[in-house]
């Protein structure tokens, strides 16, 4: 089968997310794109599957990745289609009020983009934060304590789990 990986990335460790899903299907014998969004190649048309990332601030997808969604809903709907993001940072998986950081970071407006393409999945995984990466804004919220508690750096990333997930999506799609 022919898969699209497409995503949307500020700095970087989405699309590190999203080629390593790419790759892994590609290792189970189907052949996948990895493309940043927006993209004129993208278009799902083309692909038997599509996988969907994006990065999450402030409790939303990237613009670009909920408009591509919304874009193109009549024929994602017609397809299996997945949905990651990637934002929670740090290495504990409880927030300070004992709430798992993948619920709390679920996207605010992810309902809408389930009831737009009727993924089969949505996943959280846990991204990283390179300062050097940043805005001139980050980082200087991460000047003060509060901001670096907020912002850790490093890359928080679970390659076992991404590898784990990109696995059953590509058992999911059959044997090529």
């Amino acid at each position: 089968m022919r898969v699209l990986v497409a995503y949307a990335s500020r700095h970087g460790a989405t699309e590190g997310i999203a080629e390593r899903i790419a790759d892994t299907i590609r290792a189970d014998g189907h052949a996948v794109d990895a493309l940043k969004i927006p993209a004129p190649a993208a278009d799902p048309n083309e692909y038997d599957a599509v996988v969907i990332g994006s990065s999450v601030y402030l409790g939303h997808w990237e613009k670009s990745a909920s408009a591509y969604v919304h874009e193109h809903r009549d024929v994602l709907v017609g397809k299996p289609v997945w949905l990651f993001s990637s934002g929670p940072l740090g290495d504990e998986d409880l927030d300070e009020q004992g709430r798992d950081k993948r619920v709390a970071a679920e996207p605010s407006d992810l309902p809408e983009l389930v009831e737009a393409v009727d993924p089969r999945e949505h996943h959280v995984f846990f991204g990283g934060l390179d300062p050097k990466q940043l805005g001139v804004g980050t980082k200087l919220m991460r000047t003060l304590p509060a901001g670096r508690k907020l912002l850790p750096a490093g890359d928080f990333r679970n390659w076992a789990e991404i590898d784990e997930w990109s696995h059953g999506i590509a058992h999911m799609l059959g044997a090529p």
